[in-house]
């Protein structure tokens, strides 16, 4: 499947598996992406997201998101949207 860059991590909460993620383009909430960097790799669907502790729906080139990501990714890391 076509992968096109979304963003990148910019920082991980460890205490509670989220991700900060500036955005580079639109994501959706049902949205697939895959997280890859160095020791970093695996996909999921996105479920929710929030810009300033509120929740939204779609983000948008230059927002920056806060999302639960399944597992650890790092600083740096892009973000691919999965595109059908």
């Amino acid at each position: 499947m076509p992968r096109e860059k979304i963003g990148s991590v910019e920082h991980y909460f460890t205490d509670i598996s989220v991700g900060i993620i500036d955005l580079d383009g639109k994501l959706t909430v049902g949205d697939r992406i895959h997280f890859i960097g160095s020791t970093t790799d695996f996909e999921q669907t996105v479920k929710s997201m929030q810009i300033d502790h509120e929740d939204v729906e779609e983000a948008n080139r230059g927002d920056v998101i806060g999302m639960k990501v399944k597992d650890r990714v790092r600083e740096g890391d892009d973000v691919l949207k999965i595109v059908d």
